[in-house]
């Protein structure tokens, strides 16, 4: 499994969000984390990119949003009881990658 994380120069959930997703995978070797910079709008729409941080798994992103939402800003994701976060919940990351939290 391929997890990318897209991100636009000083993202603050950066750091956060590779360091939750490190924590899920552990010492698999099946599982590659990378980051991508993002520095354009037209980047931004290729890659699919809704706001800083976006994880892809594979290439898809497990969080989707409206395809308008694309563009160099941040973004926010919303646990199950309405929480909003610059990244998604262990939780959510765990069951978007089908592992054990």
């Amino acid at each position: 499994m391929n997890l990318t994380v897209l991100h636009v120069e000083g993202c603050p959930s950066l750091e956060p969000l590779v360091d939750e997703l490190t924590g899920l995978v552990g010492a698999r070797t099946d599982i590659t984390v990378t980051t991508v910079l993002v520095e354009s709008e037209q980047q931004a729409t290729h890659l699919g990119f809704h706001g800083s941080p976006t994880i892809l798994v594979d290439g898809v992103d497990p969080f989707p949003s409206p395809p308008e939402t694309a563009g160099l800003s941040c973004r926010v994701y919303s646990d199950s009881s309405g929480r909003l976060a610059g990244v998604p919940s262990r939780a959510a990351l765990a069951a978007a990658l089908g592992i054990e939290a």
